[in-house]
Parts: C-alpha cells; structure tokens; sequence
C-alpha cells in the first residue's frame, strides 16, 4: 500500500511575471505592466496540480530560507501537498522571470538558486519516499546527477515520469526508465538533435521511442497531445479554450498524466484527462493559482 500517489522530486521557484505588449528584440528595452510574484517551478507547479486534482502528493525539492522560499511552502501547504521533502537552505530560492504577450504566450529565464544545490545525496536520505510513492515526476531545472540518482532510487513497482525541461541530451540510463517521457515540440527537437528529420510529431515520438524509453508523450498545445508505445501510436484531442496564460500549463499536463496513471489509466486515457486539465489550466493568468479541481475539469 503506497502512501502517495505521486512524488514530485524538482524545482521550487519565485515567478516574476510582467506583461507585455510584446517581447523585445536584442538591445531593445519594453514597457510592461506592474510585477507580479507567484509560486512556481515546474516541480513545485506539479505537486501542486495535482493534489488539487485530488492526489496524494510529496513534493521532494530545496527551498532558500528567505521570502520566496516561504511563500513557495506556504502555496504547497495550501494545496495539500506534503513538505517532509522539501529542503530549507543552502542558497537563495530559485527565481524565474516570465514576460506575457497578449496572446498569452511566455518566455521564461530561470535563476536555479537552491534548486541547484538539490544533490544526489539529498535523494538517498529521501529513500523511505521513494519506497512510499507510485508514480514519481521529474523534471531538468534540478542538476542532471540528481535525476539520475531518482532513477537508480525507484522502487521495484513504480512507475518514472519525466519532463525534460529545459532540454538536455539525457543518458540511456535515465531515458530506458521513462514511462513515458513527455516532451513539447522544442523539448522533442533538442533531444533528437540530429535525428530530427522530419515535421511530423508521430515521427518524433517514434524516433524518440527507439532511443530507449518505454513509452512518450508528445504534447501538441492546442491541436493536444499524441502517446507512443510499442503498440503504436495515437492522437488525443484537446479541449477549445480562449488561452490567457499558457504559464505552467505543461506541468498540469504531466502531473495530471502521472496521477492518472499512478490510477491505473491507459496511457492514452490519461493523456486526454491531462489535456482537459492544461486546457482548464489556460484560461486563467499565473502558473499556481491557474491550476483547476477536478471538480472544474469536470465542468469543461
């Protein structure tokens, strides 16, 4: 009997949000609307999507011992997710500074601070969670080391979820654990690199499946997402929504995907509840407080 459903093991950060009429060129300087802060990360932003859609969640995370890292487990706690693995001290909370066009599209620059110093060792002593937990999520704004010291610390029957963001080339270890690796347009051509040969999403996901992992979901923003596995592969419709801030609907999608699956859901079936969820998620400004109930989901 597992205590959790899912362990998020990630980033924890401050988003500095501004809007934008639109981003500047190179050199060129903007106006914008008033600061914003909100809690976010994508480690952070999945824990807390997905104890709001009801799931038992444990956030495993560093924190800085400062303003932001008290407003980060303050947003947690009231989600109901679990802290015991988040980690105070070390360096400064991480901070992400976003800028929102109109049309409700970002662009984001991350300063990792206490993110950075979430170490290999501070997975081992973390064990009894990992033993606790169904599904585990991760994703790359935590050092490389350490998501390959998640891996090597998966218990027999659980199950490894990855967002590969920001991208990086992965090691085979870490790739032959994912089921599945979710990925976005620009995340599938960095990771394919040179094998990237064609436009087609069903080629990147059947490409990126011979790399090694046991199954990949290729989210397609509006037109939704499509799953590939040794079955085959398949498109999953979203939902139509008048978007207005697309900031952290892609850590709804996989948190929502890895409860679901942590459920017992087909892979496809999970991916098209997660759809709902990133649509829902898009409908309203910030990354946290954007996120919906299953209740809302529900109701789109």
């Amino acid at each position: 009997m597992y205590d959790y459903d899912l362990l998020v093991v990630g980033s924890a950060n401050a988003d500095l949000v501004i809007d934008v009429e639109r981003r500047p060129d190179a050199g060129e300087t903007v106006l914008g609307s008033d600061l914003a802060v909100h809690p976010g990360g994508k480690g952070a932003n999945q824990a807390v999507a997905a104890a709001r859609l009801g799931a038992r969640t444990v956030l495993l995370a560093r924190v800085g011992d400062d303003t932001y890292g008290r407003l980060l487990l303050d947003s947690q706690r009231a989600a109901g997710v679990d802290t015991v693995g988040v980690l105070v001290g070390g360096a400064p909370t991480g901070v992400a500074l976003i800028t929102v066009d109109p049309s409700g599209d970002n662009s984001i620059v991350v300063s990792p601070g206490a993110n950075g110093k979430l170490f290999p060792v501070d997975i081992q002593a973390a064990a009894c969670l990992f033993h606790a937990s169904r599904v585990v999520s991760v994703q790359l704004e935590i050092p490389l080391e350490t998501v390959v010291e998640v891996v090597r610390s998966l218990a027999p029957d659980s199950r490894f979820v990855l967002n590969p963001s920001p991208p990086r080339p992965l090691p085979s270890e870490v790739l032959a654990a994912c089921d599945p690796l979710i990925v976005n347009e620009h995340e599938a051509k960095v990771i394919l690199g040179d094998a990237c040969v064609s436009e087609r999403p069903e080629d990147w996901a059947r490409i990126l499946l011979a790399k090694g992992p046991r199954s990949v979901v290729v989210t397609l923003g509006a037109e939704g997402a499509l799953v590939a596995s040794r079955e085959g592969v398949t498109r999953v419709p979203s939902v139509k929504v008048d978007a207005v801030d697309t900031t952290g609907a892609g850590d709804a999608f996989t948190a929502a995907l890895a409860w679901k699956l942590g459920t017992g859901s087909a892979l496809a079936d999970a991916a098209a509840y997660a759809a709902r969820v990133g649509a829902a998620a898009v409908t309203r400004k910030g990354a946290q407080e954007s996120f919906p109930t299953a209740d809302e989901v529900a109701a789109l």
